[in-house]
């Protein structure tokens, strides 16, 4: 007759080769996501999430075991399940003294358990040792004592043999037809952060030690744990079986990459913040980033989107176009369908813009207003510049050194500031200067939403909106190295953005090899055009206002410039456009406000209201100065 099969749709992929591996293998080296909750089977036919040593013995008991040992290096060894029965058997067979329900040893007297428990024949039995990665300080710097018990393991895995036993009692709970006298190891199990937290030659080249590696759960497992915790949200008085459905696929579609144990505390958050089931992704979304209000669903921000373009304009000038292409991703952000043509799109950032086009036009500008627009503060701005990541090592500033390394418990530049400001636009100024490796590390964020630092902590960028500014495609380089332009001051727009996006599609896909971080930019790429010079006067005019107002909040005095006066500082400041809005300002800076601070440096404002520019007075070594009236 053959054995039923004890394995459930629950069961996860590691217990499964466990059962399938206990006749053949004596020690199993258990790692990777060891502290998560797994399914365990109930029996009417449903599951719920329990921690791993739970669903552990679940498994062993179904075949027979009578119990298991469980040791950790700081209280020593213990019996699980803590029931009477348990205890009992394992005290009398192993001769435990227990102390508060623990039997304090060292590393000898576990070798001594270890070699009886893998030739007990009296009952099946099992022994978890439980932090195995802290045994030894180092795992190929062994002290004296350290290497003599893992040699000793090492020996028994060998030497060791699968017991028959047939010594079954009534209080066995081992179902009558399991067959439990079936030839079976009574194993060692070590759970380990790491695999390569054991000594390196331990598991080498030995076929009775096997490796299990705990996964993450996959999305039909967060679907069945997410039904465990419907009933922790409000409102689910009235809800319906489609909703209940609902409620779990929502669940686990956002959190995609994430252990069992993150739906548990959003659950537990969800019912502290009487969170309704409808909600689920607010639920995640605080668990995530640490904070329930969220900006992007308040009603007073479609209001403001709603008079967006008239905003932004205010403050950037003359770049219809790329105004437009931002409004529009401002929109599909607020109504959350970033993403949307994807299955899972949920942890990506809410938004994306490739901002291109000369210097001086306005990119870094518009990417304060969108921060300002949004969330009202532009201290949420967050800012890197990109020429400072041209070495492959510095992507260690942005996400931190690997552990181990100088500095690795600091974490991140990028990672940091991001887990602290979730909601915010970060800016990656002059992407093209950075070095490729580090631009790999954006396809993880632009796909998945989320980086791990050095120190293993995690930053999720589903909240923020992610603006890359880039000066690709207004020069190229001749067959012989010489640098000239590709787009200049008069080209159409339409000639402009044409060669300015066939340039960044040149850059991603044969300079840099890497078409796959292209595609994840899509068609977010906003071209922005050469200041003309109608556009030039009407920034002209902006800051010569921001300079009458700096004047008035100072010194509160009205600054009025005749209109000679101005036509010439216009006319000086205008007549250049290479260098875009910022030459202007390096020209009204040179020409107005070094002159106008030495005028008022030296000039009595006692009781004076109103000071007048009457006209520049351009010197020998073309000194300006302002005659004042």
């Amino acid at each position: 007759m053959s054995e039923p099969n004890t394995i459930t749709e629950f069961t996860p992929r590691w217990l499964r080769d466990l059962e399938r591996l206990l006749p053949i293998r004596s020690q199993f080296v258990v790692s990777g996501n060891i502290r998560d909750y797994f399914l365990l089977p109930l029996e009417d036919g449903a599951s719920t999430p329990a921690p791993l040593t739970r669903c552990l013995w679940s498994s062993l008991q179904r075949q027979g075991y009578r119990f298991l040992l469980i040791f950790d290096p700081v209280e020593g060894l213990r019996p699980y399940p803590n029931e009477p029965e348990a205890i009992e058997l394992a005290t009398r067979l192993f001769d435990l003294k227990l102390q508060e329900g623990f039997m304090p040893m060292g590393l000898e007297r576990l070798t001594g358990v270890m070699k009886r428990l893998t030739r007990m024949r009296d009952a099946r039995c099992a022994l978890l040792i439980d932090f195995a990665s802290r045994l030894a300080r180092h795992p190929d710097q062994l002290s004296a004592e350290e290497h003599a018990f893992f040699l000793a393991a090492e020996r028994l895995a060998v030497h060791v043999a699968p017991i028959v036993n047939r010594s079954m009692d009534a209080t066995s709970r081992a179902p009558a037809n399991s067959r439990s006298d079936k030839p079976r190891f009574n194993p060692v199990l070590w759970l380990l952060n790491r695999p390569q937290d054991l000594p390196s030659w331990f598991a080498l080249d030995n076929v009775r030690v096997a490796s299990l590696n705990v996964a993450l759960p996959d999305y039909e497992t967060r679907v069945l744990a997410a039904q465990s915790y419907f009933s922790l949200f409000k409102k689910t008085e009235t809800a319906t079986s489609a909703d209940k459905a609902q409620f779990a696929h929502a669940f686990a579609l956002a959190t995609e990459g994430l252990p069992l144990t993150a739906l548990s505390d959003a659950a537990q958050l969800a019912d502290r913040q009487g969170i309704a089931f409808t909600d689920v992704d607010d639920a995640v979304q605080c668990y995530k980033v640490g904070a329930l209000e969220n900006p992007w669903k308040k009603p007073y921000l479609r209001e403001r989107i709603a008079g967006a373009t008239e905003f932004i304009e205010t403050r950037v000038k003359g770049q219809e176009q790329a105004v437009t292409k931002s409004v529009d991703i401002l929109m599909r952000s607020v109504m959350g369908l970033t993403g949307a043509q994807a299955k899972s799109g949920g942890n990506r950032p809410r938004g994306v813009l490739f901002l291109a086009g000369p210097t001086g036009v306005g990119k870094t500008e518009l990417a304060k207003t969108l921060t300002q627009l949004v969330f009202g503060d532009e201290r949420a701005y967050i800012r890197f510049d990109m020429s400072e990541f041209a070495e492959e090592h510095t992507g260690a500033r942005l996400l931190g050194a690997p552990p181990g390394y100088v500095g690795f418990e600091a974490g991140g530049e990028l990672t940091n500031a991001v887990r602290e400001k979730p909601f915010s636009v970060v800016l990656f100024d002059e992407v093209e200067k950075a070095h490729p490796r580090i631009l790999d590390k954006f396809l993880q964020i632009l796909e998945d939403g989320r980086l791990t630092d050095g120190r293993g902590d995690i930053a999720y960028f589903s909240e923020t909106i992610l603006v890359f500014t880039s000066n690709l495609g207004i020069y190229t380089e001749d067959a012989g190295g010489v640098r000239m332009p590709n787009v200049q001051p008069g080209d159409a727009y339409e000639t402009v953005e044409a060669r300015v996006k066939g340039a960044i599609a040149d850059y991603f896909k044969y300079h840099l090899s890497r078409p796959e971080l292209l595609n994840r930019i899509g068609d977010n790429i906003a071209v922005f055009n050469f200041i003309t010079p109608p556009v030039a006067e009407r920034i002209f005019d902006g800051m010569l206002d921001n300079i009458a107002r700096r004047v008035r909040e100072e010194h509160k005095l009205e600054l009025e410039c005749a209109p000679e006066a101005r036509s010439r500082l216009m006319q000086w400041c205008v007549e250049d456009l290479a260098n875009g809005g910022r030459g202007i300002g390096n020209q009204l800076e040179s020409r107005l406000i070094n002159p106008l601070a030495r005028a008022l440096f030296t000039l009595d404002l006692q009781g004076r209201e109103r000071i007048r520019i009457a006209e520049f007075v351009e010197g020998a070594e073309k000194i300006v100065s302002v005659r004042l009236e």
